[in-house]
């Protein structure tokens, strides 16, 4: 008794001294406690007692938390007293005990080290499972039956046991398995025999899920906790399991991935897991690593930091093998690895990754970051944003290449896509992945969204059959397969989820047909159909899913509780109740299909990550909606109420993002059930004859069904609820709804009255001014609030303030008026009157303090009133974005590095939330977070580099000049609006006065700030905040103060005086050069910048003042040119000298001109590129007419007397300069004009043209080829020789010869050759099509990697945005589809021509077809394409154009010579007629009937005026306009609706202005396409030009097509505002680049239509027929007069009628006028009624 009193005390102490419970201290060891102290309760039951009494357990209680330790050691011990007392003691059987915990009984039983004692236990448990046995059972309870129970666990144990340490261990392990193996190969109650040569690994690959899963559940403590020595022992176990199966550990790799990720976070498993790591992937065939390499290397980067010496000498073996030692062969699998150059003990590593990698260019290496951004993998991603960081760091520069210019590159739309999607991503772990993103996108900046496109997003998947279609339900579980479920499984470290995962997948493969037959050989085992679907899965998928194939996971499903309807009020968060409707949603799936499909998702959808949830939600819904009970619709449509009216009225405690999420949820849900019935509905339109009827009224009874619980919600509620939510787009798309329905039911304008309201409300939110716009036209009497909004959105903050001042005469006591006064002032940047306002308000209200907050601070620190901005952050705990930027302004004051750290963290993580909110598509939603994170960044910048200019330059007091470089590109990307660039200035200037309280004040920073603010500030109208921002510029001593002060005086109406300050400032400045003066400033210093701008803006107002002679103003724009040579003083000189040759009316004057115009356009074009589009058409005409004028080719003659020579001498210098010092890219934007001018008479000019060509040829030989091969195969003989020749040359140059260029010249005239012929090809039978084997072999045959296919978008030059790139610039799209087949089925077109289709096969997997044209003249329209391009690019030089997306729909058009041609087909197109013909068959609306047909013969005979009458009252109430519902049923999802409409209007309106400039006619219902992807308005066939509809047999008198669907098509609006602002901004737009223009379409002068020939001949005849004499007719004088209405309408002059009809004159209109007559013309009746030969049109 003393030894055990002895213990007890010692062990107390032991306990009290670690600070343990008795059992805590002991639990580590209880595995060896149990067994003991439990084996001897009957002979020594004391010692139970006593330990019970030490552990303060009660027997009982003891036994069961050590049962299963002890129950196997009392199996294979055959102690049956004890076994039975315990049973006893927890009132249960031995045989019970034994098949509650079987594979533990049996796992240690075969572990036992003798043979014979093995057998001895199993005979003892068979003999207790047979005496608890039915008499008739005993027979069948059998060692092998017993095993088999529980084999997978069983198999689990003994592999465990495979990680004893210890040879004898190991043996032990092998041994049990082998037992294990035989008893299952040996006859069911047979004897066991048992082999050495047993093959251990084809044993346990069938069962390698179930074990690594067992394994998974012991690391997890899923069947209780377990001791970190049992879980290094199962790692280890992991490892030798890998070396005993060798690559067919394969098999489970997603599994072993992610419980090595998991377990390495795990200090105390780091080593051993890394070792198992090492074993693993070493395992692998080198094929079977690929997948794995990213995944492993970014875990590897992630752990170093934690990593001791073993750890680290472990991962970099691993990093060794994998690059170092088998990079070769794992080849682009290494694209994978992020960046390891910052691991010092990696150097050997890093240095071979970095030379594999060594190829890429930057792109390259951002489109392989982006790749792993987008991983599955939460490591990969989370490093690569790392990367990212710090590659958008170094290469910074480059960045601000992509992101320059009037349109950025591509992977900017791309980069922002991919960032917002992963901000968006909701997972565990993702807190970090996020604030990455936010620094990238800071990083970015707040790019202007108008500058780049974003990625279309998928618009998913709609089952539309029910899964009755066995096709469509095979398609929809491959793409759960492939787009929900995989992702997941391969990225999720948590094993439960992972097993949930591949239930899901594993009974999906069953459902889908696939069987483990698929791996094997076995010939007619699958049939074709199944093999089939399995060949269409990616080969990355197939790695994934090949195991679950033969996996064997269940669920044990629980039945789900009574759930209370509707849900949502119940459920706490959006999780919850998401989870719990869908699960209740998959007990209720119909059909003999669904069910399936949906219950393998049971245990998935309720895991914590709840995207799976979220994507299974509306297919589920939907199949329940269809096949469902009116009483489970009901509850559908009874939840979904309860969420919208939650939105409109919040319940008690509902969290405002519980709601939010919900609300999104379910409009997501109704944009599924919109997609499905648009769908179901246009199929049963278009479904095949042989359908019986019965099948139709079934999906019409679906359709009903569905289309019944949207239409049950009251479409109040859903607008109302939508704008709570912030889904504009769907309350625009409701409320317009309802005022259709009202105006179709002729209800009175001033009923409609609060619905314009709310609209305007609407558009405001969207911030879509132009929408506000158009619907003030409707509102009859604005509101006070309606004009705040107006004001507001347009920028007006003046005239905005000034309402809200009215507004607080009429409400003082109301915060919101304050606060909106309070808007106003600080977007004017008054804070002065913003602080004395709030000081004021506080006083008589005290308790606004927190509303007031955000001002508040902001105005504080913007006066650097650091003392209140304190004040106002300890007295608000608010996270309000400006009170969180008050806190970073005040750590970085305090200069507290952490402080600085930690609350530009907390600033990004506030900022960030509305991106992650907002998803994936809301950049220009969450614009405004995207420009806080902008200035948190530049806080930074500044912070960093001022302590660095600190600590490196001794106090210098100015920026690095990266830092300043960097802070103005920044700026030149964001919006260029005043409410977006004035908060950043404003942010550094307030940064930069932080370190002016040092020793070193940023004054001149500080300075130029002001001044940028004042140039914002001015282009904005702000004038007074422009002109106070000045006097603080001057305040701080900003030089060049006085440029902004004069361009302020003159844009307030003073040009005079502008100039006189202008001068009186250069003067003083001693800045107005002299003959005797020497300029020593540095060439490239700031102030010379300035100067030369300053000078500019002199020559330029002199210019405009028309107060000074000719040699004055050119004396100043020398002096421009000569203080720094830019492209914008050479550009306005050379204009200056264009415009003077109109003054001149001697010849050689006018040359001189002329050339002092071309010297100065080629200047600016060497320096810039900002004024291409503008110089070179000009600079081509001017030279090439000027060689071919008549009075210089007669002064080349020998004898001649003219002095033009010398001139012509000078001419030539000029171009030859320019044609060697100009880049080939600027050439190419003109080269159609400069091929349209082959003929050239001069045949010295020509010299120098074949030259130009050759040289443009030579660097863009797959492009010019094909602009170029109209001259080669023309039908003019002199143009054909011509060409030939240049493209000879151009063969056996020296520097072409054996390049690309020879064989692509041979390519290209080959098939330009065999193109002809199929074009020529005589056919009899327009029915049938041609073969291309037979009619074009040659083309059949052809194939080529480097002939690109002529599409548009590969013919369109893009221009750096930096002159300094030259020739290096990448003009085109690399990637453009090159060649690889024609598709043999050549399709001929039913009309007269008989146009030929075909289809060619890109290098890129797409198809491409183009429509050949025979005996068609297709130069005029692709002079239009040019035209068009030309046009575009200028809509996007624009900012209004850009703003609004103002572009043409071009497209390729191949002319093969005069009369023969290719257009490019535009895909996803319909015409205008047959849409609007099918919506009224669908009102049984007939187009033509006797009644009708009776009206238009009337309407023939009558006057203009009762002609109109008739067509309004007659004809025009048989057509009511239907155009509108036209979007809704192809774009049902709201956001696609408005975005579809807007493109709608807009480029509608721009090709309307662009048409009525060309004069194009001829725009019937068939040429006027629309398209079915994003609502563009495309015009095709533009044979009508040049007012030639004017002249038909039926006279056009419209400007372009406007009817009445036209109109309805543009909504509620109407031609206010969306279409109206598109027109002005597009005419100005047109009428400011007249030259430019008119230079472009010169081409028509040099190489005349085929028509024009014609028109030439029938004026030869008719003039010879009445004079009896053959007149002269010039071609080009035929084209230059179709040409001059167009000049005269570019220069705003239309004809007017001053006293009769008879007498017109010309009279010059403003742009908005001109607009609203062309508008109304086009409108009119009176003109509409005669726009076609029967009026009946159904447009």
């Amino acid at each position: 008794m003393s030894i055990k009193a002895l213990a007890y005390v010692h062990l107390t102490k032991v306990a009290k001294a670690r600070q343990k419970s008795p059992y805590s201290l002991l639990s580590p060891f209880m595995h060896q406690v149990g067994p003991f102290v439990v084996s001897r309760w009957v002979s020594q039951p004391s010692l139970v007692h006593e330990l019970c009494r030490f552990l303060t357990l009660s027997p009982p209680d003891f036994i069961s938390a050590t049962l299963a330790q002890s129950l196997p050691h009392l199996v294979a011990t055959r102690n049956t007293k004890v076994l039975e007392k315990v049973a006893q003691q927890l009132h249960t059987l031995p045989s019970t005990l034994i098949l509650q915990s079987t594979h533990g009984v049996l796992a240690h039983v075969f572990l036992s080290l003798e043979p014979s004692e093995t057998q001895r236990g199993l005979a003892f448990l068979v003999r207790i499972l047979q005496d608890a046995a039915p008499d008739d059972e005993k027979a069948h309870v059998t060692v092998d039956l017993i095993v088999k129970s529980c084999l997978i666990p069983l198999l689990g144990e003994l592999v465990i046991a495979l990680g004893n340490q210890g040879d004898q261990n190991l043996h032990q392990a092998a041994k049990a398995l082998r037992e294990v193996e035989a008893i299952l190969h040996s006859p069911i109650g047979g004897p066991v025999s048992q082999s050495d040569t047993s093959d251990i690994p084809s044993f346990l690959r069938p069962y390698l899920l179930g074990i690594i899963q067992h394994m998974n559940d012991t690391l997890g403590d899923v069947h209780g906790k377990k001791p970190v020595d049992i879980k290094r022992q199962v790692i280890r176990s992991i490892g030798v399991l890998v070396e005993v199966l060798g690559q067919s550990i394969s098999s489970v790799s997603p599994q072993v991935m992610a419980t090595m990720q998991s377990m390495v976070c795990i200090s105390e498993l780091t080593n051993v897991t890394l070792e198992a790591w090492d074993h693993f992937i070493r395992s692998l065939s080198l094929p079977d690593v690929r997948p794995n390499v990213g995944t492993t290397c970014a875990a590897l980067v992630a752990a170093w930091p934690t990593l001791d010496e073993h750890g680290r000498r472990t991962a970099k073996q691993i990093f060794e093998y994998i690059i170092v030692d088998h990079g070769n062969e794992i080849g682009d699998a290494l694209d994978d690895v992020v960046d390891i150059g910052s691991i010092e003990e990696l150097r050997v590593v890093s240095n071979r990754l970095a030379e594999i990698r060594q190829q890429w260019s930057n792109p390259v290496k951002l489109t392989k970051m982006m790749d792993r951004i987008a991983s599955d993998s939460l490591t990969v991603a989370l490093h690569s944003l790392l990367e990212l960081k710090q590659f958008m760091k170094s290469e910074s520069v480059w960045f601000e290449e992509l992101t320059s210019g009037d349109t950025f590159d591509p992977q900017i739309g791309k980069l922002v896509d991919l960032l917002f999607m992963t901000a968006a991503r909701d997972f565990e772990g993702s807190d970090n992945l996020r604030m990455l993103v936010f620094e990238c996108v800071g990083f970015l900046g707040a790019v202007d969204f108008d500058k780049f496109d974003l990625p279309a997003s998928d618009s998913g998947v709609i089952v539309i059959h029910n899964f009755n279609d066995e096709n469509e339900s095979m398609q929809f579980a491959l793409h759960l397969i492939k787009d929900v479920l995989i992702g997941a499984f391969r990225s999720t470290s948590d094993a439960k989820y992972q097993s949930h995962l591949a239930f899901a997948i594993q009974e999906l493969l069953k459902f889908c047909g696939f069987t483990p037959d698929l791996l094997s050989n076995k010939a007619g085992a699958i049939s074709i159909k199944v093999r089939n679907r399995w060949s269409t899965l990616p080969r990355h998928i197939l790695d994934t899913i090949s195991p679950l194939l033969e996996s064997r996971f269940h669920l044990n499903v629980r039945p789900l509780d009574p759930v209370q309807h509707p849900i949502y009020p119940t459920q706490s968060t959006y999780r919850e109740w998401l989870q719990l409707w869908i699960t209740y949603l998959i007990g209720q799936a119909t059909g003999p299909t669904a069910p399936t499909v949906f219950n393998v998702f049971r245990s998935a959808v309720r895991n914590k990550d709840v995207e799976v949830a979220s994507h299974l939600l509306s297919h589920v819904v939907l199949n329940v909606a269809i096949g469902g009970s009116d009483e489970e619709r009901l509850k559908i449509q009874q939840e979904m109420v309860s969420v919208l009216r939650d939105q409109v009225s919040p319940s008690v405690g509902s969290h405002p993002d519980k709601r939010m999420l919900c609300a999104q949820t379910i409009f997501r849900l109704m944009d599924h059930f919109s997609k499905w019935i648009r769908v179901t509905r246009q199929e049963q339109r278009e479904g095949r004859k042989s359908r019986v009827s019965a099948l139709h009224a079934e999906t019409f009874e679906r359709t009903v069904r569905v289309d019944s619980i949207l239409t049950g919600i009251d479409e109040d509620l859903m607008a109302r609820a939508a704008f709570e939510c912030g889904a504009y787009a769907r309350a625009l798309m409701t409320f317009e709804r309802q005022v259709q329905l009202r105006l179709a039911q002729k209800k009175s304008e001033t009923s409609l009255q609060p619905f314009y309201e709310r609209l305007h409300e609407i558009y405001a939110h969207l911030d879509e001014p132009d929408g506000m716009e158009g619907i003030s036209h409707r509102v009859i009497t604005p509101s006070l609030e309606h004009q705040i909004r107006q004001h507001e959105s347009m920028g007006r903050w003046t005239s905005a303030q000034s309402c809200w001042e009215v507004r607080l005469q009429q409400s003082p006591d109301n915060p919101d008026s304050h606060l909106g006064l309070l808007r106003c002032l600080r977007n004017l940047g008054h804070y002065d009157t913003l602080r004395t306002h709030i000081t004021g308000v506080l006083k008589r209200y005290p308790s606004w303090g927190p509303r007031l907050a955000e001002f508040q601070a902001e105005g504080a620190w913007m006066v650097q009133d650091w003392g209140g901005v304190e004040n106002i952050v300890q007295s608000f705990a608010s996270d309000a974005p400006e009170l969180v930027m008050a806190r970073v302004l005040l750590s970085i004051r305090a200069q507290d590095s952490r402080a600085i750290v930690s609350t530009l963290s907390a600033a990004r993580a506030r900022l960030g939330a509305s991106i992650v909110a907002g998803g994936r598509s809301s950049y220009r939603r969450c614009y405004n977070a995207v420009l806080g994170l902008h200035m948190i960044h530049e806080l930074e910048m500044i912070c960093v580099d001022t302590d660095n200019d600190d600590l490196q330059k001794g106090n210098t007091g100015q920026l690095s000049p990266a830092v300043s470089r960097s802070l103005s590109k920044r700026l030149e990307r964001t919006l260029p609006t005043f409410r977006t660039r004035e908060p950043i200035l404003s942010m550094r200037r307030v940064a930069f006065g932080l370190h002016a309280n040092r020793d070193a004040p940023l004054v001149e920073e500080i300075g130029l700030t002001w001044l940028a603010i004042a140039k914002v500030a001015r282009k904005a109208g702000h004038r007074q905040t422009s002109y106070s921002a000045i006097l603080q510029a001057r305040q701080n001593n900003a030089p060049f103060a006085f440029i902004q002060s004069c361009r302020l005086i003159k844009d307030s109406g003073e040009p005079l005086r502008a100039l006189q300050e202008l001068e009186h400032a250069l003067q003083a400045s001693d800045w107005i050069p002299r003959d005797d003066a020497i300029d020593l400033t540095d060439d490239d210093g700031k102030e010379k910048i300035f100067k030369a701008k300053a000078l500019l803006l002199r020559a330029q107002w002199m210019q405009e003042a028309d107060r000074f002679t000719a040699n004055e103003v050119l004396q100043s724009f020398h002096d421009a040119v000569k203080t720094a040579p830019r492209h914008s003083a050479h550009f306005h000189m050379g204009h200056y000298h264009d415009m003077r040759s109109q003054w001149f009316g001697d010849r050689p004057s006018v040359m001189n001109c002329y050339i002092n115009t071309i010297h100065s356009y080629s200047a600016a074009l060497r320096h810039g590129n900002k004024y291409v589009y503008q110089t070179v058409p000009r600079l081509l005409t001017l030279w090439l007419d000027m060689g071919e004028s008549d009075d210089v080719l007669n002064s080349l003659q020998e004898g001649s007397e003219l002095k033009y020579p010398a001139i012509y001498e000078r001419l030539n210098k000029e171009i030859t300069d320019a044609i060697r010092n100009i880049p080939a890219y600027k050439w190419f934007t003109a080269f159609p004009q400069i091929v349209s001018r082959v003929g050239h008479r001069n045949p010295e000019t020509f010299n120098q043209l074949a030259s130009l060509i050759t040289r443009v040829l030579s660097a863009f030989p797959k492009q010019c080829l094909w602009m170029f091969m109209a001259v080669v195969m023309s039908q003019n003989p002199e143009r054909k020789a011509r060409g030939r020749n240049i493209l000879n040359g151009l063969k056996s140059h020296p520097e072409t010869r054996t390049k690309l260029v020879s064989r692509l010249a041979d390519e290209c005239t080959m098939v330009t050759g065999e193109l002809l012929a199929l074009c020529d090809f005589p056919v009899a039978n327009a029915e049938k099509p041609l073969s291309m084997e037979k009619v074009a072999p040659n083309l059949k045959r052809f194939s080529s990697a480097d002939l690109i296919i002529p599409l548009q978008e590969s013919l369109t030059v893009n221009l750096p945005s930096l002159s300094t790139l030259g020739e290096l610039h990448s003009s085109f799209f690399s990637e453009a589809p090159t060649f690889k087949s024609f598709v043999d089925e050549v399709e001929i077109m039913r009309s007269l021509q008989k146009p030929r289709k075909i289809t060619i096969c890109g290098s890129d997997g797409q198809r491409y077809m183009f429509l050949g044209k025979p005996k068609d003249d297709l130069r005029k329209d692709a002079r239009l394409m040019d035209f068009n391009s030309i046009i575009n690019k200028l809509l996007k030089k624009n900012s209004d154009s850009r703003k609004r997306h103002l572009h043409i729909r071009t497209y390729g058009v191949i002319t093969l010579n005069e009369e023969c041609g290719f257009i490019q087909w535009v895909p996803n197109t319909i015409p205008l007629r047959p849409v609007l013909i099918k919506l009224y068959d669908q009102r049984g609306i007939m187009i033509w009937n006797a009644q009708i047909s009776n009206s238009c013969n009337q309407i023939k005979d009558m006057t203009d005026a009762n002609a109109a009458n008739a067509f309004q009252t007659k004809i025009l109430p048989h057509f009511p306009p239907l155009f509108h519902n036209w979007f809704l049923e192809t774009f049902p999802e709201p956001s696609a609706w408005l975005a579809s409409r807007l493109a709608y209007g807009r480029t509608a309106a721009v090709m309307s202005m662009v048409g009525f400039i060309l004069g194009l006619g001829d725009r019937h219902c068939e040429n006027i396409l629309l398209d079915t992807n994003s609502g563009d308005v495309v015009h095709v066939d533009f044979s009508c030009l040049f007012e030639k509809g004017k002249t038909l047999e039926t006279p056009e008198r419209v400007p372009f097509r406007l009817t009445q669907n036209l109109v309805d098509g543009l909504g509620v609006t109407g031609v206010e505002g969306v279409f109206r602002i598109a027109c002005e901004v597009t005419m100005q737009l047109l009428r400011d680049n007249r030259d430019s223009l008119m230079s472009v379409l010169d081409a028509f002068i040099h190489d005349p239509l085929v028509e024009w020939e014609d028109e030439r001949k029938r004026l030869v005849t008719e003039a010879s027929s009445i004079n009896g004499v053959k007149p002269s007719v010039d071609l080009q004088s035929l084209a230059r007069n179709a040409l001059k209405p167009i000049d005269k309408k570019l220069k705003g002059l239309r004809s007017t009628i001053v006293r009769n009809p008879n007498e017109k004159t010309d009279k010059e209109f403003s742009t908005s006028n001109m607009v609203e007559a062309l508008i109304r013309e086009a409108t009119s009746m009176a003109n509409l009624v005669n726009c076609s030969p029967d009026c009946a049109q159904p447009d």
